[in-house]
């Protein structure tokens, strides 16, 4: 038996537990009861995961900086290059070959996971990424612990909803579970941990997410505690306001944070475009990434031999918050910092960015803090609280993120006196960078990758949720390079396309050959004796992974125009495993509007509000149900009982008495809720006719608009049916319409109303009228 056959077993049994017991058992609803208890799990993997990664990133880093370190000290300081060098070594081919998507700082890997796949992660991505960022912030990757574990925490989440099958809103709820509870085993900080999840992962707030999320913040921040103990991240002394004049000083040092916020973002996508156009294979390159961050760290402020700006940096910034450092130390650190992360990153690393903003940010606000108080000494607090601020306010305008940057730092520090100069500056530093910026640093990287986020909703193009592994078309027509012109002529007068890729060895992609190329050679001469490799000019063509969507193959058609673009492998070999041309992008559209059609006709039916006790269920029709193969009209379902629709095989299907029922058919009904639970029973045979209750609260009636209608045109909004009574459904030219506020009634429709007896007789007199 395996874990999900296991799991729908006692699902069933606690459930039937339930409904055979009083009504003052019942405190939980069966699917209330699937997500506390999914929550909790994901919520105790997310805490054991953070106690883990925190320990192999201890342990890596005593290995480097100790054992290796002692092998090169006579030779000092040359281990401050091998070993960033050696993690990088170990880093790029990591990610390359085996998760790519462990590239980077997590957070948006995880919003595409959310908004594009429906909350899918590929399990692999959690030993992955666990290995790539413990490497690189062991050996001194300037990069932090927050994004890593968030990805691997969501990864938890993703992997235990796709073991039970939940719903793709289950599984994207999961994986902002995984997420807040990594968030709060890390920091120590389970309320920052669930604003974080739904201020910038889901980006909305609503209290069945709030509640999942926070259940699996608390039990990871529980986990954590019985391992790590009850520390919090940071000790700082207590700072209090001067004078009120200092709040012009705090919203100041606001715009200023906000200011070098999207300098860093910008700064550190410019860095990925730069290593982007280094001709070296890519996973070589955080090798060398790893060497010049070792000489930024020889010429870098250390403690006890240790460059400040490698790792995580939480030393030097307590430094920081204890006013221990100087004006000419803390804005150096502020320059070095950033480059060491932009090298890290943009390079390839595995990291995340919430460390070095804390860092940059305090560094940031401790000089402001020191030169503040030097023009005005009096009334100025240490520059520590300056630093504490900063370090909110830079975050917030990195991750456009103010809720969790303010809760993050009061949780991490306990500081409560200085919270009215947090809100102020961090606050002013958001919105002032979303002025500068609509893109945070996470959204960003995936505006980057041609995935577009709407300020407001979860909106998100059809496009951008189909991928090229789902749209291209496996019978590539590809020719060998060398191949003669006369047959490729004859290929193009047999293909009809316009272009076509060119490969070697029967899969290795080498270059795209148009028939414009072809008329070129023609008109000049004799094709005879020439074969493609002669002729071929495009020898690197913009190619497509399995994984990218199809919007960033039709971007790459309309800017060169070459008829079709490659399909490759992760691999990094070039290896040709389809093409997309334009009618396959067009039919991948298609396909996703159908899709969003059903997913929307799936959604509006659940989501439509009882009539008194009466509502909409769905049964699925299993094989060995008596009723499979029996027309409509022998059911005895009741005249308070109405089967609205028949899904079958994908397709909405327009119930009549003469409609067959079919093995697998998702039958729509609408009934008092307390008779749904026999229905389902009856439909698949395990009840009796005559133990169907005959309570019949509501019936429905079947009206169809006559000609003379003077609804005819109306928005049902503006139909002022019964109260008791509610249209479930329309009829018109045999296809089913779901009602809406702004459907508009017609002649001819034929439409399906619910309500109690006596105030069924006087709606149809009004849609008849």
């Amino acid at each position: 038996m395996n874990f999900s056959t296991f799991f729908k077993k006692y699902k069933y049994r606690w459930q039937k537990f339930i409904k055979s017991h009083p009504l003052q058992w019942r405190l939980l609803d069966a699917d209330s009861s699937v997500m506390l208890v999914t929550s909790l799990i994901v919520g105790i993997g997310a805490g054991l995961g953070a106690v883990l990664f925190r320990r192999l990133i201890d342990w890596i880093h005593n290995f480097a900086y100790n054992d290796i370190a002692g092998i090169l000290a006579e030779w000092y300081p040359l281990h401050l290059i091998v070993i960033p060098a050696l993690g990088g070594a170990i880093v790029g081919p990591l990610v390359y070959y085996f998760a790519r998507e462990a590239k980077g700082h997590g957070v948006p890997e995880v919003m595409e996971a959310l908004e594009l796949r429906g909350g899918k992660i590929r399990p692999r991505v959690v030993v992955v990424k666990s290995l790539a960022s413990s490497v690189c912030i062991a050996s001194g990757g300037s990069v932090g612990r927050e994004g890593p574990i968030a990805q691997i925490g969501s990864a938890l989440g993703s992997l235990i909803g796709q073991l039970l099958k939940l719903s793709e809103d289950r599984v994207r709820t999961l994986v902002a579970c995984g997420a807040a509870g990594g968030i709060a085993a890390t920091f120590n900080a389970p309320i920052a941990g669930a604003v974080f999840a739904l201020e910038v992962l889901l980006r909305r707030f609503g209290s069945v997410y709030f509640g999942a999320v926070v259940i699996s913040a608390v039990t990871a921040d529980v986990i954590a505690h019985y391992f790590e103990g009850d520390s919090r991240t940071f000790l700082t002394p207590e700072y209090t306001m001067q004078s009120p004049w200092e709040l012009l000083l705090y919203t100041l040092m606001g715009f200023i944070a906000a200011l070098a916020a999207v300098g860093f973002s910008r700064l550190l996508y410019f860095s990925e475009d730069i290593w982007g156009l280094i001709r070296i294979p890519e996973p070589a390159k955080p090798l060398f990434g790893g060497i010049l961050l070792g000489l930024l760290g020889i010429i870098s402020y250390q403690i006890d031999g240790f460059p400040r700006v490698f790792g995580v940096g939480y030393e030097t910034i307590e430094n920081t918050l204890f006013s221990q450092l100087t004006l000419q130390v803390t804005f150096g650190l502020l320059l070095l910092k950033l480059v060491a992360t932009t090298l890290t990153l943009g390079s390839g690393g595995s990291g995340g960015i919430f460390a070095p903003s804390l860092f940059m940010g305090a560094m940031l606000g401790a000089s402001f803090g020191q030169i503040a108080h030097t023009i005005f000494p009096e009334i100025v607090a240490p520059s520590g609280a300056y630093a504490l601020v900063g370090m909110a306010a830079f975050f917030g305008g990195a991750a456009h993120a103010p809720i969790t940057a303010i809760l993050i730092l009061f949780e991490m520090t306990g500081d409560y006196q200085i919270i009215l100069p947090l809100m102020l500056s961090t606050v002013l530093s958001t919105i002032v960078s979303r002025n500068l910026s609509p893109d945070s640093i996470y959204t960003l990287k995936l505006k980057r990758r041609g995935v577009e986020l709407s300020q407001d909703t979860q909106a998100i193009d059809l496009m951008q949720g189909v991928t090229a592994e789902i749209a291209m078309n496996r019978e590539t027509d590809a020719v060998s390079s060398d191949m003669s012109l006369i047959e490729l002529m004859s290929t193009f007068s047999s293909t009809h396309y316009h272009a076509l890729p060119v490969v070697q060895n029967e899969t290795e992609l080498v270059g795209l050959i148009t028939i414009n190329e072809l008329d070129h050679v023609r008109s000049k001469g004799t094709l005879e004796s020439k074969t493609i490799a002669d002729i071929l000019t495009i020898n690197n063509p913009a190619t497509i992974l399995p994984h990218q969507p199809v919007w960033m193959a039709l971007r790459h058609l309309e800017a060169q125009g070459e008829g079709c673009v490659p399909v490759v492998s992760e691999s990094g070999k070039n290896i040709l495993l389809g093409v997309l041309r334009r009618i396959d992008i067009i039919r991948a559209y298609n396909k996703a509007v159908t899709k969003r059609a059903q997913d929307q006709h799936h959604s509006e039916i659940l989501n439509i509000r009882k009539l008194n006790q009466s509502g909409l269920s769905e049964v699925t029709l299993r094989a060995d149900s008596p009723n499979v193969g029996k027309r409509v009209k022998e059911l005895h379902l009741g005249g308070d009982a109405l089967i609205v629709s028949v899904r079958r095989a994908g397709n909405l299907r327009i119930v009549r008495g003469e409609t067959i029922l079919h093995a697998e058919d998702q039958v729509t009904i609408f009934s008092e809720k307390p008779k749904s639970e026999f229905l389902e029973k009856y439909l698949n045979g395990t009840l009796e006719d005559s133990d169907v209750p005959e309570k019949l609260l509501v019936c429905h009636r079947e009206v169809e608009i006559p000609p003379e209608s003077s609804i005819d045109g109306q928005r049902i909004r503006d139909i002022n049916l019964p109260e008791d009574c509610v249209l479930v459904k329309i009829v018109r030219n045999r296809q089913i319409i779901l009602p809406r506020g702004n459907t508009l009634l017609q002649v001819g429709d034929i439409v399906e109303i619910f309500g109690m007896e006596e105030k069924l007789a006087e709606a149809e007199q009004q849609l008849t009228a």
